[in-house]
């Protein structure tokens, strides 16, 4: 049995993990703000359900509180972490993006430091698909350039990565960042499009299309996430003896110059 740290644990994603941790033995602390950017009754039923084991402390924190989560880490001495907070939502990126700052990028920095001062085992972290942005050529790669994203939320994202593959590299920390594609399933979130559709057909309502329907999207379901998610967390990176700076490789790590357990996998769900 580890003692893991779930953040986001009420969330959709986080909340199914921390049970299946749950489930498997595991002590998990679940941090959570508790945010309002869709009902928090929901995030609450979600947790009531996770309270009912022994082995599990839920604290409502923000990623924001330096104080707060650098104590948190030295209290707890966690072996490993599954970094599912963030602020949601591509659209109210573009009218808020301060929020968006705190606790994508300065809240994952926390969690980066609180992981490098404490010797965690490895860090798997959500991304998302929204870092493809403006690319077309299908089916999308982890070895595709992502440098093109076209919201902020995606910018978040991206530089997600960016960080914990700098922390892996000059720190030796291991770290996995998943790549999530629409995510759906039991307890998900109402302001998703199959909720927001399903909504609109029981009440006889018109269903919202945009870009004149010209879109596909990929969906995952919540239980093959939650497995990818708890297999990846047992497989620590390690650095890619074969990388090479004349044509390094977006899906791999650096080799450091000397002995390492330290390196920095992209990963992606989908078809």
């Amino acid at each position: 049995m580890e003692k893991m740290l779930v953040t986001g644990c009420a969330g959709f994603i986080g909340f199914h993990i921390a049970r299946r941790l749950l489930a498997q033995g595991h002590s998990v602390v679940g941090l959570d703000n508790l945010s309002e950017y869709y009902d928090v009754n929901l995030k609450r039923d979600r947790l009531a359900q996770l309270q009912g084991s022994e082995n599990f402390r839920f604290l409502q924190i923000g990623l924001d509180e330096q104080k707060g989560i650098a104590r948190l880490f030295e209290i707890e001495g966690f072996d490993r972490v599954v970094h599912m907070a963030a602020q949601a939502g591509v659209r109210a990126s573009l009218w808020n993006p301060h929020v968006y700052v705190q606790a994508n990028l300065v809240g994952f920095t926390h969690v980066l430091e609180g992981c490098k001062h404490q010797g965690v085992k490895h860090l798997v972290f959500a991304s998302s698909s929204s870092v493809y942005g403006a690319n077309t050529r299908m089916p999308f790669s982890v070895r595709d350039n992502v440098d093109h994203p076209v919201s902020f939320y995606a910018a978040t994202k991206k530089a997600n990565e960016l960080m914990a593959h700098a922390y892996a590299y000059i720190y030796r920390l291991p770290c996995t960042g998943l790549r999530f594609f629409t995510v759906y399933g039991p307890w998900g979130r109402p302001d998703m499009a199959l909720f927001q559709f399903t909504k609109a057909i029981l009440e006889d309502q018109p269903i919202d299309v945009y870009n004149y329907g010209n879109m596909r999207r990929d969906f995952t379901y919540i239980d093959d996430v939650v497995e990818g998610v708890v297999r990846v967390m047992e497989r620590i990176p390690q650095p890619d003896p074969n990388w090479s700076s004349e044509t390094p490789d977006c899906g791999s790590s650096l080799q450091h110059r000397q002995p390492s357990s330290g390196g920095a996998w992209l990963l992606h769900r989908g078809p």
